[in-house]
């Protein structure tokens, strides 16, 4: 007897279900056409990041005293997922507006435009995982030891869980970008913010510190309350952190306080990306019959 195929509301989250061979093809698509006439194509997903790594590692090293051992590995487990998720949501905000023609033209499930273009920027970042393990590599020559072990499997988690943020946010963002325009402008700045928020390139006990010396001082903690909103009101330092503490936390010895996971950060993390999702699905449902009206 044959199943009877599942039905899901139309207008649904779940209806992507129904069009999950398009999604397959629209992810293949972005990501060739990211690639298209490019003479090293995928390989660029691993030197990219490795020759901005280069730099900032060189950059910051002159402008920062504070010693981060294995500082490369550091700074690239950082940027990777800040950049992961900063290019998820870029990407999303134009999803539904640049696929205009299409929508006019026939009924397809509008939570796929935005889905699509994160799904291709995670399977993008993947590949360029090959670039952390090639520096983890060469500092395991360096070091004289190997730095990989089970541990860095981790990192599966913190992906789910920045990917799962990631759509939340590229729906809220997309929809909006449907009535204003000029939410790209907005983002762009916000996301300027994040960076500098996010410490990528210097660590949050510098902050701790900075705190002892004010209260010693008979000052306010400011830099204590700087720290505590980057810990726990940043969804990105989390995943960040997170993400640090499976690669670069295990390549390193006495690891510092501020380098700990505990387990409120993987609730914060799973919290933030569940909400985030149920908000962006929210607002998205409440207004893609609308969108019709202003593409």
């Amino acid at each position: 007897m044959a199943t009877k195929p599942r039905q899901y509301k139309e207008g649904s989250f779940f209806e992507i279900f129904r069009y999950k061979d398009l999604l397959v093809q629209l992810v293949k698509r972005d990501i060739k056409l990211k690639y298209r006439r490019s003479f090293l194509g995928y390989v660029w997903s691993i030197l990219n990041p490795l020759l901005i790594m280069i730099i900032m590692a060189v950059v910051f090293s002159f402008l920062f005293k504070r010693e981060i051992g294995m500082f490369p590995i550091y700074l690239l487990a950082g940027r990777s997922v800040f950049e992961f998720i900063n290019t998820a949501v870029s990407k999303a905000l134009g999803a539904i507006t640049d696929n205009a023609s299409l929508l006019k033209k026939t009924y397809v499930s509008k939570f796929m435009f935005p889905l699509s273009k994160i799904t291709s920027v995670m399977v993008d970042f993947v590949f360029s995982m090959g670039a952390l393990i090639v520096v983890m590599i060469v500092f395991s020559f360096i070091e004289g030891k190997v730095l990989f072990s089970p541990w860095n499997f981790g990192i599966i988690i913190v992906v789910a869980e920045a990917y799962v943020f990631s759509i939340g946010l590229g729906l809220l963002m997309s929809q909006l970008h449907v009535f204003f325009r000029d939410i790209r402008y907005v983002y762009n700045a916000f996301s300027t913010m994040v960076l500098y928020c996010s410490a990528i390139f210097y660590d949050v006990g510098m902050f701790y510190e900075k705190a002892k010396d004010q209260v010693d001082a008979g000052a306010a903690p400011l830099a204590l309350y700087l720290a505590y909103f980057i810990e726990y009101f940043n969804p990105v330092y989390i995943y960040i952190k997170q993400f640090r503490f499976f690669v670069w936390a295990p390549a390193v010895e006495n690891l510092p306080q501020w380098a700990m996971v505990t387990p409120v950060d993987f609730l914060l993390g799973f919290g933030y990306a569940i909400l985030m999702l149920f908000v962006g699905v929210f607002f998205f449902k409440r207004a893609q019959d609308k969108f019709i009206l202003y593409i």
